[in-house]
């Protein structure tokens, strides 16, 4: 019973950061929207687990797919943890 809570919340943190990512990838369409106080926020939450896969120079024609490759990483997680525990 405990371990389904556990799990519960550790898929709903993961929803929730993901979304995060989502923001954080679409203030890049609005000039400064990274100098505002969410931006600086969201910023500061996403960075962290985006910074290790910027390494992997995911850039191609001019356009960034690191918060995809993390997106992709967080549902494979979700996914393992449900297998995991099922």
């Amino acid at each position: 019973m405990m371990l389904a809570f556990i799990l519960i919340i550790l898929l709903k943190t993961i929803r929730v950061y993901s979304y995060l990512l989502l923001i954080y990838a679409l203030l890049s369409w609005f000039p400064g929207a990274y100098e505002t106080g969410l931006g600086r926020l969201i910023t500061q939450l996403v960075e962290p687990v985006i910074r290790p896969f910027r390494r992997l120079n995911l850039q191609f024609a001019g356009l960034d797919f690191t918060v995809l490759a993390v997106m992709l990483a967080l549902n494979l997680l979700s996914s393992l943890l449900i297998n995991l525990f099922s």
